[in-house]
């Protein structure tokens, strides 16, 4: 087993100056790429700035790191979304992932004046990426459908086969996980604690991934200061996780606030205070690098081949949660091995 890591990339309303962001974008990147990561995700909403702008300095700082970028279809055409990819491609030979968005802030979509209730979001989506596939794959693209009408529709610059993306898509609900199998996409959950997790199914032959976040540290003790120095009690932060989680009908959000958090002691590696406080949007495991490393092999035991990461603060972030996704192979292979070895009961 040999996870494929995603970090993510800083958010640029957390800087006050363009600047400071840009900057930031450029070390993340780079920190990334140094410690293995296959991609990064750049995140799009209505605070944010553009994913592609900010993608295109990925490009521009980096040799192989390939951008997941979130593509909102109330944003752009998807010909326009096609047209992006192929002109990445064509200036930079390089690859870029797509993290498709059904969108999740109703107060977002009402100021876009876009009503679509969730489900048809997904189905809207799935239209949207079959006409970037398409494109993409060099067809001429004809659709009648319910939210698109395309007809021979044909792309240029074209794409090379060896650049084509892949598409990722919330696999959290049940139109979630629809749409991958009808896409082709890698579903992505934000996961329970891994005793409460059920085996991943599987979406049209791709592998399955999760959101979460790792602090690792050589002990227990260390990691958890880490943690809650990192991430420390916020009141206001709750009250406007609250406020935000009414605006929301993104079924992720929804499960994930109904977890209880567990106490800060170290019992559990699964924390979710860094949500509950608005400071993050994943859960995160915690503790040592045998502790978080075991959690994620029972992830991977369970399906998970992609992990995508928070977004890092320092490259030593990103060095620790290597040695713990180093403990998790070893962990998780020696399981395996021990499962498919173990002879089967006689009656």
């Amino acid at each position: 087993m040999n996870p494929r890591i995603f970090s993510t990339c800083p958010q640029s309303s957390d800087y006050v100056r363009g600047t400071d962001f840009l900057r930031q974008v450029i070390d993340v990147a780079q920190w990334s790429e140094a410690n293995g990561c296959e991609g990064i995700l750049v995140y799009t909403d209505n605070r944010l700035v553009d994913p592609w702008l900010v993608s295109q300095i990925i490009l521009q700082k980096t040799q192989h790191l390939a951008p997941l970028v979130a593509v909102q279809p109330v944003y752009m055409h998807p010909y326009s979304a096609a047209k992006m990819i192929a002109t990445f491609g064509r200036l930079y030979g390089r690859r870029i992932h797509l993290n498709m968005v059904a969108g999740g802030f109703s107060n977002d979509l009402a100021q876009l004046g876009d009503p679509t209730p969730h489900d048809r979001r997904y189905e809207r989506l799935v239209e949207y990426t079959e006409i970037i596939k398409g494109l993409l794959a060099n067809k001429s693209v004809t659709l009648d459908g319910a939210f698109y009408q395309v007809k021979s529709l044909k792309l240029s610059p074209s794409l090379p086969e060896s650049l084509f993306p892949e598409i990722f898509i919330s696999g959290s609900s049940d139109a979630g996980m629809a749409a991958a199998r009808a896409i082709g996409a890698v579903a992505v959950k934000y996961p329970k604690p891994p005793g409460e997790e059920t085996p991943i199914p599987d979406a049209a032959g791709r592998p399955c991934g999760m959101r979460i976040g790792v602090i690792a540290r050589m002990t227990d003790n260390a990691a958890w200061q880490a943690a809650e120095a990192r991430f420390p009690e916020d009141r206001k932060g709750q009250i406007t996780h609250e406020l935000a989680m009414k605006t929301s009908d993104s079924l992720w959000h929804r499960q994930l606030s109904a977890l209880a958090p567990p106490n800060g002691s170290g019992k559990s590696p699964y924390w979710m205070q860094p949500f509950q406080n608005y400071q993050t949007f994943c859960p995160y495991l915690v503790g040592s690098y045998e502790r978080v490393g075991a959690e994620l092999a029972r992830y991977m035991l369970l399906g998970s081949e992609t992990f995508i990461l928070d977004i890092p603060r320092q490259e030593d972030d990103l060095r620790h949660a290597r040695r713990a996704f180093d403990a998790a192979v070893d962990l998780a292979a020696s399981t395996a091995g021990a499962l498919y070895e173990r002879p089967e009961r006689t009656v």
